[in-house]
C-alpha cells in the first residue's frame, strides 16, 4: 500500500470519528441506512446507535485499506472478500450482547426467544445448515415442481420429464429445458404463478425438461466416476435425441440456465463436429461460456486448489451438496448466513415460507471428476472459448460453430455470472443473437413471472452487439416488466408453425415411466 494512500485513508477515518463523536455528544445521529441497525430499539438508544455508526465507519475503512493494497489482481480479491468475511461477521447486530432489538424480544417474551433460538439452533446443527425458510410448507411434488407430465425417458445420469400441453394447438418444434446439475429442476416450476414451464405451455410450446441425478456417496454404479464426457454424451446429447423421437421433430429448440447452458453449447459443439445440426435456435440464461471474468467466484479458484481437487476425485467420490452450498451463501454472507443467525437464534423468529429459498435449501451432489473437469477447464483455464483447444467425445470443441439464432439474458445484479461475461457469449456465437438484460440477481433475474410483471429489463432497439458491453448498455431501452413476455415473442418465432397437439406423452419407443416431477428430483443430500 502507498504512504500517501494509507494517509488518506487514516485522516479520512479521523475526520469522520471526530464528527461522530460531535454529533453523538450532540444527540444528532440519524438511524444509519444499513438494515440490520433498522429496527427502533437502536434509534432508541443512544449507546447502541452509536456503535453502528462506529462498527459502519470502521467497515468502510478496513475495505477502503484492502482496496488500496498493491498486490496482483487474484491476490488483491482474496484480501478483499476475506476482508468482507470477517468484517460482516463482526457486526454488533450478530451478538445478543450487542443486539438492542434482540434484547427487547428477550425481555418482553419473558425469554421465550431464547429458548426459541437455542431450538431453533440445534435443529439446524442437526441439519448441518442455516434454515433460510420455512421447510415442512413444501414438497416437490405436492405444491413445488407440479406442472402436469410424465417421465418418458430415463438413464443413469438424467429423467427427462414431458409436459401435458396447455393448449389445443401448439408449435410443431419442441422445447428442451437444460437446468443446472449443481441444483434441481425445479426453479423453473416452482408454484403455478411463478413457474417457467408453466409459462412456456401457455405460448403453445412442447415443452420437455431434464431432471439430473442427484449422485449420493452410497451410489456403486459408476455415477460417481462420471465426468464431464458422460454429462455430454449420455446427458444432454441423449436428451436431444429422445426429445426428437417423442415430438416427431428432427430439430428441437433448446434452454440452458447456468451452468446447464455451459452443458447444453458443449454438447451442440460436439453434434456440430459430428455433423450433426440438432437445435434450431439456443436460448442462455445467466451462462458463462467465456470464463474470463467468473466475478467474486474468482478468488476460490487457482491452480493449486484445482490440482487438490483433481487428486482427490481421481478415483471418483462426489462433493457433496454442503460443500457447494456453504460456498454459494458466503458469497452474500450478510443476506445468506447473518441475516437467519439474527432472527433464527437470537431474536428466535422461526423463518417465514419462501419456495425459492425452500429450493436453494433443496441442493446436490455432483461427481467428483466433472466437478474437478469443470473446475480446471472452465474456471481456471478458460478452455471452453478457445477454438479446438479441448477433446470431449472424441472430436474438438469449437463454440464459434454455433451458429443457430440465440437469445442471451444476463442479470445486472448477478454475482455469480456478472452480466457482462453472460454479454461476452455474443462475441462467440456467431448466429444473430438478441441479448436481454434483467434486473436482480442470478436467480430473481430469471424468475421473474409474467404473470406479476414486476422490475424491468433492458434491450437494445437495434439490435446492435458491439464488442464493449459499457457500449451496448448505454444505448439500451429499460423496459417494465419481465423479460418473459420479450422471450415469448423471441421463441414463438423460432418454433415452427402450430399444429395439433397430441393428447397422450411419450411414444412407442420412449413409454410413460412415471408422472412428473419423478424419482430423481425427491432424492435429497446428505
Amino acid at each position: 500500500m502507498r504512504s500517501e494512500a494509507l494517509l488518506a485513508i487514516q485522516q479520512d477515518f479521523t475526520r469522520q470519528w471526530t464528527e461522530l463523536w460531535q454529533a453523538a455528544a450532540q444527540g444528532r445521529l440519524a438511524p444509519p441506512a444499513d438494515q440490520r441497525f433498522s429496527g427502533d430499539a437502536w434509534s432508541a438508544s443512544p449507546a447502541h446507535l452509536f456503535m453502528a455508526h462506529a462498527y459502519l465507519l470502521s467497515a468502510r475503512t478496513l475495505q477502503r485499506m484492502a482496496d488500496s493494497v498493491e498486490a496482483p489482481v487474484p491476490m488483491l480479491n482474496r484480501l478483499r472478500f476475506a476482508t468482507m468475511q470477517w468484517v460482516e461477521a463482526m457486526a454488533p447486530s450478530n451478538f445478543l450482547a450487542l443486539n438492542p432489538d434482540a434484547q427487547r424480544r428477550l425481555v418482553e417474551s419473558g425469554g421465550e426467544s431464547l429458548q426459541h433460538g437455542l431450538a431453533n439452533l440445534l435443529a439446524d446443527l442437526g441439519k448441518g445448515r442455516i434454515s433460510h425458510t420455512d421447510e415442512a410448507s413444501f414438497e416437490v411434488g405436492r405444491n413445488l415442481a407440479t406442472t402436469e407430465g410424465a417421465v418418458v425417458h430415463e438413464t443413469p445420469i438424467f429423467q427427462l420429464i414431458q409436459y401435458k400441453p396447455a393448449c389445443d394447438r401448439v408449435h410443431a418444434r419442441p422445447l428442451l429445458i437444460v437446468p443446472p446439475c449443481i441444483n434441481k429442476f425445479y426453479i423453473l416450476d416452482l408454484q403455478p404463478d411463478n413457474s417457467f414451464v408453466r409459462f412456456a405451455l401457455e405460448q403453445g410450446l412442447q415443452v420437455f425438461m431434464m431432471s439430473w441425478r442427484n449422485p449420493l456417496p452410497t451410489d456403486d454404479d459408476g455415477i460417481l466416476l462420471a465426468g464431464w464426457d458422460t454429462y455430454l454424451e449420455q446427458g444432454v446429447l441423449e436428451a436431444i435425441r429422445a426429445v426428437q423421437a417423442v415430438a416427431g421433430r428432427g430439430q428441437v429448440n433448446a434452454l440452458g440456465f447456468c451452468v446447464g447452458g455451459t452443458l447444453l453449447a458443449s454438447a451442440l459443439a460436439v453434434a456440430k463436429a459430428r455433423g450433426e445440426d440438432p437445435v434450431a435456435s439456443l436460448t442462455l440464461l445467466t451462462t458463462l461460456l467465456d470464463f474470463s471474468d467468473t466475478g467474486v467466484l474468482d478468488v476460490f479458484i487457482d491452480e493449486a486448489h484445482v490440482r487438490l481437487r483433481e487428486q482427490q476425485f481421481a478415483r471418483g467420490g462426489v462433493l457433496a451438496a454442503r460443500e457447494l452450498a456453504t460456498t454459494f451463501a458466503f458469497l452474500r454472507p450478510n443476506d445468506l448466513v447473518w441475516n437467519y443467525v439474527v432472527n433464527n437464534y437470537l431474536k428466535g423468529q422461526a423463518p417465514s415460507a419462501f419456495d425459492i429459498l425452500y429450493w436453494n435449501a433443496d441442493s446436490t451432489n455432483l461427481p467428483g471428476p466433472f466437478y474437478a473437469w469443470y473446475l480446471r477447464n472452465a474456471y481456471l483455464e478458460n478452455n471452453l472459448s478457445a477454438p479446438g483447444k479441448l477433446s470431449t467425445c472424441g472430436v474438438k470443441l469449437d463454440l464459434g460453430r454455433l451458429d443457430m439464432p440465440a437469445y442471451i439474458f444476463g442479470s445486472r445484479e448477478d454475482h455469480i455470472v456478472p452480466w457482462t461475461s453472460a454479454y461476452a457469449s455474443t462475441r462467440l456465437l456467431p448466429g444473430a443473437s438478441r441479448f436481454v438484460l434483467g434486473a436482480s440477481g442470478h436467480i430473481a433475474g430469471v424468475i421473474n413471472p409474467a404473470s406479476r410483471n414486476r422490475r424491468s429489463y433492458w434491450v437494445r432497439e437495434d439490435g446492435l452487439l458491439p464488442g464493449d458491453p459499457r457500449e451496448w448498455i448505454e444505448s439500451a431501452r429499460e423496459a417494465p416488466g419481465s423479460w418473459w413476455n420479450d422471450w415469448a415473442t423471441w421463441i414463438r418465432e423460432q418454433s415452427g408453425p402450430l399444429v395439433k397437439a397430441k393428447k397422450a406423452l411419450g411414444g412407442k419407443r420412449h413409454p410413460v415411466l412415471e408422472a412428473a416431477p419423478g424419482r430423481y428430483v425427491k432424492v435429497r443430500a446428505v
